[in-house]
């Protein structure tokens, strides 16, 4: 083997997945999981390793990127003040956004689905219609504007910083909202917006802060049949396991399993990042964890539904990244969200086998746990005076961003 390429392609690598600037804190031989898929970087054979790395980029650039717009219509916070953008206060409801739309895409398009750089291509209406969901505007369904009015009573609002638990029961309360009103429409379950029941993961007592998360295959079942108004005994379903591993810090003993759920194929990442700095983590290396940036600020990006216009590349280039981020995953905050999305029945069963596994190797400090038994769900609670990191408030954020900049400048690279 040509020892100067190989030389050069590890360069390369460390380049695009590592950060020239940080050489030593990943190896570049190393294993890459990204939302339960596997890429092996290999020195031993070149044709394997350049195939790696080019088939790392297409699924890292293809994941949704949802970030800080700007210049869309008012939204009333505290003090009768208007915000026009979510500017150093969106973060975890960006973070969000992300999740789910990776589980829409997942859902309609498949996990294999990348996009096309051909800016002569025509693009999947799927992934546009998966884009016009989350548009900056009451019209669509999963936007900042509905999951601030859909966030109420967890203390979401405008100008506010919230965190994971509030946030996932936001997007429960949004989702019934829809439901409702689709049900009176009798629309068929893949027609609904999110055509997937949600279940949120929630420990013995009190929510988040009664131990670990108990997954229950009969609350699962029973989240399916009510989704479906009894038509079906199962369905799509997106389950969404808010934690607190720590107090302060991310206790230690949680991280090899936190690496392990991005070997589940299930995986659609983790609303999570440095305290008060909100990120969407989809992917793993060594003791790094990869993940999507919000703070970037864009304008609003209007893609109309028009059968005549065809939106390219260019339109809809402002959801996808090609700069790759990583924070040691000794860093991250102790207050996150997983998700998972199950297409059916045995996905379910083979994600629920890989958590008992993933929870029986644990050394006694499981994530969660599985139960085939009854759980009785804690009823939705505000927390207003959590201290988990769940309050409303003025988000404390050093990386705070100014309306035409970036909040993060560190450990960046680009795709050459």
């Amino acid at each position: 083997m040509d020892g100067s390429w190989t030389a050069a392609m590890m360069r390369r690598i460390h380049e695009r997945v590592v950060g020239s600037s940080r050489t030593a804190a990943v190896s570049s031989t190393s294993d890459i999981w990204l939302l339960g898929v596997c890429y092996k970087f290999s020195e031993e054979q070149k044709d394997e390793l350049e195939s790696s790395t080019f088939a790392f980029e297409q699924d890292f650039s293809s994941r949704i990127l949802m970030t800080y717009r700007k210049g869309f219509d008012g939204i009333e916070g505290g003090d009768a003040k208007c915000f026009t953008s979510d500017v150093n206060w969106g973060c975890m409801i960006r973070s969000s956004q992300m999740l789910v739309a990776q589980a829409l895409l997942f859902h309609r398009l498949g996990r294999a689905w990348r996009r096309s750089v051909d800016k002569s291509c025509r693009l999947d209406q799927e992934y546009i219609d998966i884009l016009l969901q989350f548009g900056d505007s009451e019209a669509s369904t999963f936007s900042v504007h509905n999951l601030i009015q859909a966030g109420k009573a967890y203390n979401l609002a405008a100008g506010s910083w919230v965190g994971p638990y509030a946030m996932c029961r936001s997007w429960e309360t949004l989702v019934c909202k829809h439901r409702e009103a689709e049900a009176a429409a009798a629309q068929d379950l893949d027609d609904q917006p999110l055509p997937m029941a949600v279940y949120i993961v929630s420990g013995d007592e009190n929510g988040e802060r009664g131990g670990a998360p108990v997954v229950c295959i009969e609350d699962a079942s029973r989240h399916c049949l009510e989704f479906s108004r009894g038509r079906v005994d199962w369905t799509p379903i997106l389950l969404l396991v808010p934690l607190v591993l720590g107090l302060e810090e991310l206790n230690p003993r949680y991280i090899p399993s936190l690496r392990g759920t991005f070997t589940f194929p299930q995986s659609v990442g983790i609303m999570g990042g440095k305290p008060g700095v909100s990120t969407y983590i989809i992917g793993v290396q060594d003791e790094n964890a990869i993940y999507l940036d919000p703070h970037q600020v864009q304008p609003v990006v209007n893609l109309r539904r028009d059968e005549l216009e065809v939106v390219d590349c260019d339109a809809t280039s402002s959801y996808h990244c090609d700069v790759i981020r990583h924070i040691p995953l000794d860093s991250i905050d102790p207050s996150l969200a997983i998700g998972f999305y199950c297409r059916d029945r045995d996905d379910f069963d083979d994600f629920c086998f890989r958590a008992s596994k993933l929870a029986e190797e644990s050394n006694g400090a499981p994530l969660f746990t599985v139960t085939a038994e009854t759980h009785n769900l804690p009823k939705p609670v505000s927390h207003s005076d959590d201290v988990l990191g769940d309050s409303g408030g003025v988000q404390n954020n050093e990386d705070a961003a100014d309306e035409d900049g970036n909040a993060h400048e560190e450990d960046d690279w680009q795709f050459l």
